[in-house]
């Protein structure tokens, strides 16, 4: 394990092909300090805010157009220009490009005319956004010399770390709480890390992996690494405008969990127009929660600007964070847009997967489930235009968290091998499908 060197601007710069580098600097959100690009990920010297990647654009806008980008690797390194790492061989495992879902039928049901889905659910190798993340956090981490990566996780980020880290030949061993869904138990194990299961919720499990880092020295993606990490993001963003014909959308509805994933987007749609590969455009950008789980909801709603903390107790446990890292900048970029935040109870969670599916054919998990009931909700509340082009954001995949569904979906029929037997049940099951039309339209 190596413990990876930290600079101070001005210092030696160990890295290699500077000519091609457009990251300048690690700097401050808070107060604008400047650091070198090491594995750092909070303001020590000055006010203890967190650390973001800065750009040179001008350099990014020599070395890219709309036509180089689309000649580019089909994953996320067709935007390699934006994003902080130095290797002309970043891990490249097909990660990104994902569908972008015209989504007619579930438009019409809402009443909206042109809506959206960027489908993250078959994103690869491990089918959620996190493998965009981890991809971009694993190539700098070897950059900097780590060989033992880590992260904390509520499922997701574990399954993405352990894959991407076996595909790049590094040590792994991951943290998540002990009751997450068997899916993704199994979804991280498979790829053979050490798996450390928390007794604890998702906060208590990062307090825990920050004492590690600092400890042994790994790179954890999400804390030392974190502001590589989160560049990952803005790539749905990159997409979204290029699948759109290099236009912006009017509005977007994406899950908030840290809130990075909210604020990197926004990043993303910035950072085209200053390249000039987008025209400038107001996008309103809304963020959906879980009720149980909603500390940037409840902020925004009572018009503050501090989150409280709270302790999560939903189904949707991906995006189950109760101390959002990031969660003050999400709220900055919904008021500044004049969108929304909105939260929806577990039932409704479940009835968006419903929702999803039966429209679109797209088995999201429940951090998806939140995002398409908080997007039908903001609808029937008048909050989404319906002539708006809206973008919904589904983050991963419904085979993770099969168990939310169990019970509320429908069984089997069961048959014998005889046609009379088939035409009996195929008689039984359209009269029960009436009955459920008919109570849904009362």
């Amino acid at each position: 394990m190596t413990q990876a060197i930290d600079r101070h601007v001005g210092s030696q710069d160990l890295s290699k092909g500077l000519s091609k580098k457009t990251f300048t600097t690690l700097q401050c959100k808070e107060c604008g300090e400047q650091y070198g690009l090491g594995a750092k990920h909070v303001c020590e010297d000055v006010c203890f805010g967190p650390l973001e990647i800065a750009y040179d654009y001008d350099a990014i806008k020599n070395q890219v157009s709309r036509e180089i980008i689309e000649a580019g690797p089909h994953s996320i390194w067709r935007y390699k220009a934006f994003l902080p790492v130095e290797t002309d061989t970043p891990i490249d495992v097909g990660t990104g490009m994902t569908p972008l879902v015209k989504a007619n039928r579930l438009a019409r049901q809402l009443g909206l005319k042109e809506l959206y889905i960027k489908n993250d659910a078959v994103n690869m190798p491990t089918l959620s956004f996190k493998d965009r993340v981890v991809s971009v956090a694993l190539t700098r981490a070897k950059e900097l010399g780590f060989t033992t990566v880590s992260c904390a996780s509520t499922g997701n980020l574990a399954n993405s770390t352990a894959a991407i880290a076996a595909h790049a030949g590094l040590e792994c061993c991951v943290f998540i709480p002990a009751d997450l869904e068997a899916g993704k138990i199994l979804g991280t194990l498979i790829y053979d890390p050490t798996l450390m299961a928390v007794k604890g919720n998702y906060d208590q499990v990062n307090r825990l992996c920050s004492e590690v880092a600092n400890t042994h020295g790994w790179g954890f993606v999400n804390i030392n690494l974190r502001p590589y990490y989160s560049e990952g993001s803005k790539t749905l963003g990159f997409e979204v405008a290029e699948q759109l014909g290099w236009e912006l959308p009017d509005h977007i509805v994406a899950p908030l969990a840290s809130g990075s994933l909210f604020t990197k987007i926004y990043k993303g749609f910035q950072e085209f127009v200053k390249t000039d590969l987008v025209e400038a455009k107001d996008v309103r950008f809304s963020g959906a929660q879980a009720e149980g789980c909603s500390p940037i909801s409840q902020a925004f709603k009572e018009g503050r600007d501090f989150i409280t903390p709270v302790k999560p107790n939903t189904i949707a446990k991906s995006i189950a964070i109760g101390n959002p890292a990031d969660g003050m900048y999400a709220l900055d970029v919904a008021r500044k847009t004049n969108g929304n935040i909105e939260d929806v109870t577990d039932e409704e969670v479940i009835a968006g997967m419903k929702l999803l599916a039966e429209t679109e054919g797209i088995f999201t998990e429940t951090a998806g489930g939140t995002t398409i009931a908080v997007l039908k909700k903001l609808v029937e509340a008048g909050k989404i235009n319906p002539d708006e082009k809206t973008v919904v954001f589904i983050t991963g995949n419904g085979l993770k968290t099969q168990e939310a569904v169990h019970g509320y979906i429908g069984e089997p029929h069961t048959i014998e091998p005889k046609l009379d037997s088939f035409e009996r049940a195929w008689e039984r099951a359209n009269t029960l499908n009436r009955l459920e039309w008919q109570q849904t339209q009362v």
